[in-house]
């Protein structure tokens, strides 16, 4: 495919060229949804998007990831016309990197390293931030450790320490050093959040999580259910701290509502260790409102690239309802579609009001499903014992020849977890709070 030009105003943003190189079992279709995310993704990180390429292969260059034809046909636009920087969309290894840098002469990064980028701008808090550098300096330790042995002119042992230290080898234990330090403030902020958590625990109240992927209208679900006033930008994650308030459910039942940080496709997977202490509120929340934006495309890939991280936390089992926002933005036709192939879900609008006091009632269902369970647990798995204890309310303990019977209340995210020890079925009675099967 011939470069394509996208050409916009803003003289002062950086000018950006987009490459994708697809193969194996990725389609054209799928390679140009990908590039439009994340064009997306360069605009929200203030870059001025001049062109697009896409190249099919059969398997990527080692070196360059492009082929050699394109390659230079890249290198000729870069030559002909101002650019300032190339973006690729898979991930780059640190030798690949530095091969395009020294071909193009010119800066070269990879969509890791522009989500990094954007949440470097868009972090607010003490945690947030510390998060976001944390995650950087790890995706910079591993271009460091890849130059290694390019860089270090000295070797080690004897005579090499101290101020005899090549200049990579500072750098890595400068990095290490404040990533140690960034831990234990993420630890000391971790333990806050828990007792917070607690607290909740202990007034017996209720938490929701809403997840989904960026910009699928989390925060506006937040301020249209509890009134938060929660900033709500048009923009690929413009929200990274979690925000938490209250509501009152029909019935009179109080809970909690969480927002949490949006994810994505190929999210980089330092992010999601450095997040892991905010991701902590999805695990321990009673219940997901998973928030899909229908308006858009492939609303299938991105349900499953939430559920990936989900899967990556070990929250995939809860219980969820799917929420189906943006509502107001179909035709007929299309919400006949998206009924049909996520008969599961609940159309929402925040502009229009539409499904709003159903998502309440469902929500409020949903807590109907924290009742009394029987569990036998086998002894070899004994140590589950101590979380039915730390989240649920133990009445009844009795030590079996075959394992544990414990007769408790669990949340439902505890009830999906512990199914196969279930003794006595608990129905869900919530429609469509179950997940997806």
């Amino acid at each position: 495919m011939a470069l394509t030009g996208r050409i916009t105003d803003g003289a002062e943003k950086e000018g950006a060229i987009l490459v994708s190189v697809r193969w194996g079992e990725t389609s054209q279709q799928e390679a140009e949804a990908s590039l439009n995310e994340l064009e997306s993704l360069a605009e929200t990180a203030g870059a001025r998007v001049d062109g697009t390429l896409i190249q099919a292969r059969s398997r990527p260059d080692p070196a360059t990831l492009l082929g050699k034809g394109k390659l230079a046909e890249l290198a000729t636009v870069i030559e002909e016309e101002s650019h300032d920087l190339v973006i690729f969309d898979q991930e780059l290894s640190p030798s690949q990197q530095r091969n395009l840098e020294n071909e193009l002469n010119l800066k070269v990064i990879d969509r890791t390293a522009l989500i990094l980028d954007i949440f470097a701008l868009h972090a607010h808090s003490k945690e947030g931030k510390a998060q976001v550098e944390m995650a950087q300096l790890r995706y910079q330790l591993t271009r460091l450790i890849g130059r290694g042995a390019e860089l270090s002119r000295l070797g080690g042992g004897i005579g090499t320490r101290g101020p005899g230290e090549t200049k990579l080898e500072v750098d890595r234990r400068r990095i290490n050093n404040r990533i140690k330090t960034l831990d234990r403030e993420l630890k000391d902020l971790s333990r806050i959040r828990r007792v917070k958590r607690k607290r909740r625990e202990r007034q017996a109240v209720p938490t929701f999580a809403l997840v989904g992927y960026t910009n699928a209208g989390k925060s506006s679900i937040l301020n249209a259910l509890t009134g938060a006033g929660v900033v709500v930008e048009d923009q690929l994650f413009s929200t990274l701290d979690p925000t938490t308030r209250r509501l009152v459910l029909p019935g009179n039942r109080h809970a909690v509502l969480t927002d949490t940080v949006g994810f994505i496709n190929h999210l980089p997977h330092q992010l999601v260790e450095a997040f892991k202490s905010t991701l902590e509120e999805v695990k321990e929340a009673d219940a997901l409102l998973h928030v899909v934006d229908v308006s858009q495309q492939n609303t299938q890939g991105k349900i499953e690239a939430v559920e990936e991280v989900l899967h990556e936390i070990d929250a995939v089992e809860m219980a969820t309802v799917y929420v189906l926002n943006k509502a107001d933005l179909l035709n007929d036709e299309e919400r006949a579609e998206v009924t049909r192939k996520m008969p599961f879900g609940l159309f929402t609008s925040t502009r229009s009001g539409e499904g709003l006091q159903a998502l309440r009632e469902r929500m409020s269902s949903a807590l109907e499903n924290i009742g009394l369970v029987t569990l036998l647990i086998p002894r070899e798995q004994g140590h589950l014992l101590s979380t039915i204890y730390q989240k649920g309310h133990v009445i009844s303990f009795q030590e079996e020849d075959n394992g544990y019977l414990i007769v408790a209340t669990l949340p439902p995210g505890l009830v999906h977890s512990y199914r196969d020890y279930l003794q006595e079925e608990v129905a869900l009675k919530g429609e469509g709070t179950a997940g997806r099967r």
